[in-house]
């Protein structure tokens, strides 16, 4: 049984909080708390396994909660609700930086925040299958300009799944990594800081003019499409840079993974493995596509793994499938076909 405390100054959203995570009978709503100060007492006396945290909230709001927390030697992990606004997605990052164990996103309408009850159930219960944070002591690995890259697609059911792959990819993997996950304008540099937190490999969001380099991940910044652009390295070698640009959203979405597929397929050719994960919609099918018409590798997650299939089944509509495999197994493909790429 996942013991959970809600601390959130709307009495609204305490209740419907409360209502859609008691459906699930692992789990148990031991209480709420209107601010920071009664959740902290709360923290105290009820031992909670997950607290599900407000940002604005009277008297001590969630960002001082979590500074609070810091000086505790066991703490409950700690789920964000974070509105969909550029406040709210700046102080996401700062309350991952502060140890929020993951974020997700409230909606605008107060009538379809109950639309959200499957994946707050999820995100708890995923919650409580992840080790504490680790100490990474990363070195500076091969770095440099990468010649080999691994791109990986998501949308809808994505970021549980990234977390699993990304914690088990070999830190020494001689590839450049790029992410594009399907999420709102000004929420992947939060994403990011937590992945950085979970994954042997360093993980930050795209800058304008990133190089894609060995041992590092890239994740596709929300707002803009990520392209891949060629350039030629010290040694003569071609990689790639990143470009951002503002073109219209591509199948009503932005970033589009088929953006970053079909760039990165142009740059890296037979250089280049794309895996898709969790997603609705046609997104990252051509994408697919393309890489294997480049002569790279299209690796598919089982559908059994993921929430939604719609990416997934697009890749498989437009015969862009190398080989399908559960989540757990695709972290040592990915490996396998890295190395067997020739320089």
């Amino acid at each position: 049984m996942v013991k959970v405390l809600t601390i959130d100054d709307s009495v609204f959203m305490r209740t419907v909080i409360r209502d859609m995570l008691s459906k699930d009978p692992s789990i148990e709503v031991v209480g709420t708390a209107s601010n920071g100060i009664d959740g902290l007492e709360k923290i105290q006396s009820l031992k909670p396994d997950v607290v599900t945290l407000d940002i604005e909230m009277p008297k001590m709001n969630g960002l001082d909660l979590l500074r609070e927390l810091q000086k505790v030697r066991v703490r409950p992990k700690v789920l964000m609700l974070s509105s969909l606004t550029s406040k709210d997605a700046e102080a996401t990052v700062e309350a991952i930086r502060l140890g929020a164990d993951d974020f997700m996103l409230k909606p605008k309408d107060l009538p379809h925040v109950r639309d959200i009850g499957d994946e707050l159930v999820a995100k708890v219960k995923h919650l409580m299958t992840l080790a504490a944070p680790r100490v990474v002591k990363r070195t500076d690995g091969p770095g440099g300009a990468a010649g080999r890259v691994v791109l990986i697609g998501s949308s809808a059911g994505g970021p549980p799944m990234l977390d699993t792959l990304l914690a088990a990819l070999p830190a020494d993997l001689p590839a450049g990594i790029i992410v594009t996950q399907h999420m709102p304008t000004g929420f992947t540099a939060a994403l990011a800081e937590r992945f950085n937190r979970i994954a042997p490999l360093p993980v930050k969001e795209t800058e304008n003019g990133d190089i894609v380099e060995t041992g590092k991940v890239l994740l596709s910044k929300a707002g803009v499409h990520t392209v891949v652009s060629g350039v030629i390295s010290d040694n003569g070698s071609r990689s790639g840079r990143i470009v951002h640009t503002s073109a219209p959203p591509l199948h009503g979405v932005r970033p589009a993974v088929d953006k970053t597929f079909e760039s990165a397929a142009h740059v890296y050719g037979n250089h280049c493995l794309s895996v898709i994960l969790s997603g609705m919609g046609n997104d990252a099918g051509a994408g697919a596509q393309a890489v294997k018409e480049a002569g790279g590798v299209s690796i598919l997650c089982d559908e059994k793994d993921c929430l939604v299939y719609g990416m997934a089944r697009s890749a498989i509509q437009h015969n862009a499938v190398d080989k399908v495999l559960p989540l757990n197994k695709l972290a040592a493909e990915i490996e396998r076909v890295v190395l067997q790429m020739e320089d």
